[in-house]
């Protein structure tokens, strides 16, 4: 073995203890899928928002190398081992290869790029495999608006950014490249001290404002009821602070294109949550206080999206989903689709007050 392949391997075995260490940090007890094939993502599927048909893709990669967030079991879908750029291209090709993703490639307006961690961070998801995927989306997808790309404020490169956003630019229609981080809570104890999130408000606003300078835009990623100290009615608080957090940093810098995910918080496999629930300590939260928070939002054009699926990783009776939910659920895709508040207080009202 050359001295260049040994130190290759010596640096993925670091960052497999790196890995390693950071889940034991976040009390968390479940096992990396190694078993994947790395030629095949973990999946991908489809969304309605206000741009119109968004494709999700989430890839198959090494873990999150932060791996210590105490709510998050999104490394449980990945690999402890280092996947290499020719399985992820090869991931690659396998999404648009798949029938229903093949048929609607003229009608996709946005794509979402997962790792189940940090997209710029090239330890995990290589950077060869990175510029193919763009050149991809720009022979695939005639009518490509926006690139979401979600990742940590520590690996977000401004020569990357710029590398990025001109290659988007060569597709055949103006392209958007949107920066996805995750924030979970907006309360700063909650989030870095009780989470370990390792987000502060100075960092992401510092990437809001080296984004807006690019043209980019940049989500934040909020969870309601992440922890068990915190009751309905403060989750609903949080999650509104977010909301005024954002709208307000929108108006103070010029330029800026802020958006805001909600994901009500599930109890999955493997966390302190799980255990939670099962002491009877949290539940998840209503999907009734999920309605009352979002409509916070209204008339301060901030575009809001809730996230309603548990990603198939949500133990038994860890779901915000309950019996009874549906006219909710109808309301909140219906939400996500048009940004109009009318139905979805009407739908809030109506499941507060039934009769």
């Amino acid at each position: 073995m050359g001295l260049e392949e040994d130190t290759h391997v010596d640096a993925n075995q670091r960052t497999e203890r790196l890995i390693q260490a950071a889940t034991r940090a976040g009390g968390k007890t479940y096992e990396f899928d190694n078993d994947h094939d790395p030629n095949l993502p973990i999946g991908c599927f489809f969304q309605r928002s206000p741009e119109g048909l968004v494709l999700f893709v989430l890839f198959y990669t090494q873990a999150c190398r932060w791996s210590r967030c105490k709510f998050c079991t999104l490394p449980s879908t990945s690999s402890l081992r280092h996947v290499g750029y020719k399985a992820i291209m090869a991931q690659i090709d396998h999404v648009f290869a798949q029938p229903d993703v093949a048929g609607k490639l003229g009608e996709i307006r946005k794509v979402i790029l997962s790792n189940q961690g940090s997209m710029l961070d090239e330890l995990t998801f290589s950077s060869t495999a990175l510029m193919y995927l763009v050149a991809r989306c720009n022979l695939l997808l005639p009518n490509l608006e926006v690139l979401t790309l979600e990742t940590r404020v520590d690996y977000v490169d401004d020569a990357e950014l710029e590398f990025l956003a001109r290659a988007i630019a060569e597709g055949d229609t103006p392209t958007v490249l949107e920066i996805a981080v995750g924030f979970e809570a907006f309360n700063e104890r909650v989030r870095n001290r009780d989470l370990l999130k390792g987000l502060a408000l100075a960092k992401f606003e510092q990437l809001v404002a080296r984004s807006t300078a690019k043209g980019f835009r940049v989500k934040g990623y909020f969870l309601q009821k992440s922890i068990a100290d915190m009751d309905d009615d403060e989750a609903v608080r949080d999650v509104q602070a977010a909301i005024e957090y954002l709208a307000d940093l929108q108006r103070t810098v010029p330029d800026a294109r802020l958006n805001l995910h909600l994901n009500p918080t599930y109890a999955a496999r493997g966390t302190t949550l799980e255990q939670e629930l099962k002491r009877g300590t949290w539940t998840p939260p209503r999907l009734v206080d999920t309605a009352r928070a979002v409509l916070h939002g209204k008339g301060r054009d901030l575009p809001i999206f809730v996230g309603l699926s548990d990603e198939g990783l949500a133990v038994e009776g860890g779901s915000f989903v309950r019996p009874g939910d549906e006219p909710l659920v109808d309301a909140l895709e219906a939400f996500n689709r048009t940004q109009d508040y009318g139905p979805l207080e009407e739908a809030f009202l109506k499941a507060i007050s039934p009769d």
